[in-house]
């Protein structure tokens, strides 16, 4: 992985180092031919809340950004017999470097979170052969997830995501290919299909070195989005909150699937958590399959998310828990391995427009083999009341959320969180 990020950092000072070369060299010619043009009117820099410093070369043709976020904030967890639990840090630290040959057709993007031992999370290429479809190589955040799993940290509708993204997904990102796609249909309609193959392993799936090679097959997905009224406002398809208060009622119908091939982890996105294997004791790792159906609708304010997820296991027979081949896999002990079952998430809210935003949300997770206390996915309900004050649209925020977390077996959690959202 770390081969990957100097080739990847590499390509894109080549990339900075040409682009402005380019733009220098294209500038100088004009302006012996003109005389009249200045270097200032070709090249701009400025700077806004929440989208970071600009740079633009040669007629705006290159571009490059710099921005970020913060969270600071605090976390309190209460359970009834245990000691309380508080703390008091930054929740997301995130660091963003982007930009774009618009005559070229090709972008990049890079993004850090320093309050993670590993900061990577985003790192890819893109390249437009044509308006409505994009190609990206490298790590990114993928759309073969649940909705909600979509959109950036700095977007979310309230403080943490929901007990479905988290019990299914880790930071929802992949190391591959990804096609995307956007097209219009008739006067009002619109679909989005969209495809990925990945390595399977998520986040930093090739491991500290050279030695930690990536583990089981490649993952295949993708998702198709079908808005019958026509495409959500510009931006307005980034979060859940119906922030540019569409005028007229929209929705957004949505259908994500995948199946890793050879999953070693208990969302499909770690890296060697687990190993299983056949009679000759080779690895054997099992298919890790998900399937997911959403529907987001937005008018005046309003927003309504509804999210469904199926998790299944394939490819265990005749596993063996020990290179030895002496203990075989039970059918129900994958789900000490995987996170299998059903999964429910609701999401309602309202935004004033002055920007006080008040949510509800309930989720719901069903584990696969009912009263198997080993499961990964455990039976469990939780509901959570939010509140957010938007300063400046989603550059500058408040907000404050209550969750109760009823697990079928054990105690009531009670979680309170609050953070300060600062863009850059």
């Amino acid at each position: 992985m770390k081969r990957l990020i100097n080739t990847i950092q590499f390509f894109i000072l080549v990339c900075c180092i040409g682009i402005a070369s380019s733009g220098y060299a294209q500038e100088e010619s004009v302006e012996e031919e003109t005389g009249s043009e200045t270097e200032t009117e070709r090249n701009k820099a400025s700077y806004s809340l929440g989208n970071g410093l600009n740079f633009a070369f040669n007629e705006e043709a290159y571009q490059f950004n710099i921005t970020g976020f913060l969270q600071p904030g605090y976390f309190n967890e209460r359970v009834e017999g245990l000691e309380d639990v508080n703390q008091y840090n930054s929740k997301r630290t995130f660091l963003q470097f982007g930009g774009a040959a618009l005559k070229e057709k090709v972008s990049f993007f890079v993004q850090l979170d320093f309050s993670l031992t590993n900061p990577l999370m985003d790192a890819w290429i893109g390249y437009e052969p044509i308006e409505q479809v994009k190609i990206s190589f490298g790590q990114k955040q993928t759309f073969v997830n649940n909705r909600e799993m979509t959109y950036r940290e700095d977007r979310l509708q309230f403080v943490s995501r929901s007990m479905l993204s988290q019990s299914l997904s880790q930071t929802g990102r992949e190391f591959g290919v990804f096609v995307e796609s956007k097209f219009k249909l008739g006067n009002t309609m619109g679909i989005a299909p969209m495809a990925a193959l990945t390595s399977g392993d998520g986040r930093n799936s090739f491991g500290e070195d050279s030695r930690d090679s990536d583990i089981g097959g490649v993952k295949i997905g993708g998702r198709l989005d079908f808005y019958p009224l026509g495409f959500f406002k510009e931006g307005n398809e980034l979060t859940n909150v119906d922030l540019e208060r569409e005028d007229i009622f929209k929705f957004v119908i949505g259908v994500a699937g995948s199946q890793n091939n050879g999953a070693s982890g208990a969302a499909g996105e770690s890296h060697g958590d687990f190993f299983l294997f056949d009679e000759n004791g080779n690895n054997s790792l099992p298919d890790y399959r998900q399937l997911y159906t959403d529907i987001l609708m937005k008018y005046k304010g309003f927003s309504f998310l509804a999210e469904y997820a199926n998790t299944s296991a394939a490819g265990i027979d005749k596993v063996f828990i020990d290179d030895a081949a002496t203990q075989i896999l039970a059918p129900q002990q994958i789900s000490e391995f995987l996170a299998l079952g059903d999964s429910y998430n609701f999401q309602l809210g309202y935004i004033t427009k002055n920007g006080y935003s008040f949510d509800v949300r309930y989720g719901t997770a069903t584990a696969e083999f009912e009263n198997y206390a080993d499961s990964v996915l455990s039976d469990m309900n939780e509901t959570t009341f939010g509140l957010s004050k938007y300063f400046y649209k989603n550059a500058l925020k408040v907000q404050a959320s209550y969750s109760r977390i009823e697990p079928s077996m054990g105690e009531t959690i009670n979680q309170i969180e609050l953070i300060l959202h600062i863009a850059l």
